[in-house]
């Protein structure tokens, strides 16, 4: 009997769209250096939206690639608007320190910026990440793949039910990634 050691982990993500803020290489005294952003969420009814300012350290090289792309659209004032996914939010207490609230605590939120779906610069879309298949969509195609192979068939059943795939579609899948590279470089 073999045991796992394996930890196991329940994540809570957070998914909306909002506008990209803030920018900036942070170097903690200890530590290494990584990149961070603001990102301000739309929230509530569309006649009335509220805000929700996230402080976010920006995870993984994908990402990370995109929102450096954003710096000078961000830099020079054009609204950069994200379709975003966070992950491992938590709060952090300040006081301020300037202003008409000096000496008030305030509240921070902060979390890993994990994925960014879409990016739209002054309302043009500049970027749009590719949808990757789930496992229930491999599930179905398997099944829909299963049906079409006649009963009488000569193959083995081990073939049946892992058919080849014609030539033409995985040439589209290869494929399939360039535009939405071709879209993030250009801008």
């Amino acid at each position: 009997m073999t045991t796992s050691t394996e930890k196991s982990f329940f994540d809570l993500h957070i998914t909306g769209l909002g506008y990209l803020n803030r920018i900036r290489e942070v170097k903690p005294k200890k530590g290494d250096a990584f990149l961070a952003c603001d990102i301000a969420a739309l929230n509530g009814p569309s006649d009335d939206v509220a805000y929700v300012r996230f402080d976010t350290r920006v995870s993984g090289s994908e990402a990370q690639h995109l929102v450096r792309r954003c710096i000078q659209a961000v830099d020079a004032e054009k609204k950069v608007m994200i379709g975003f996914r966070l992950g491992d939010l938590w709060t952090d207490t300040f006081t301020y320190s300037k202003g008409k609230r000096a000496g008030e605590q305030g509240v921070s939120l902060k979390a890993r910026l994990l994925f960014v779906s879409w990016i739209k610069v002054d309302g043009k879309l500049v970027y749009k990440a590719e949808p990757k298949p789930t496992d229930a969509d491999d599930r179905d195609e398997r099944d829909v793949r299963a049906t079409d192979v006649p009963a009488t068939s000569a193959e083995p059943q081990a073939a049946a039910s892992e058919p080849a795939r014609p030539a033409a579609e995985a040439a589209d899948e290869a494929t399939a990634d360039a535009p939405a590279l071709e879209v993030a470089e250009s801008f």
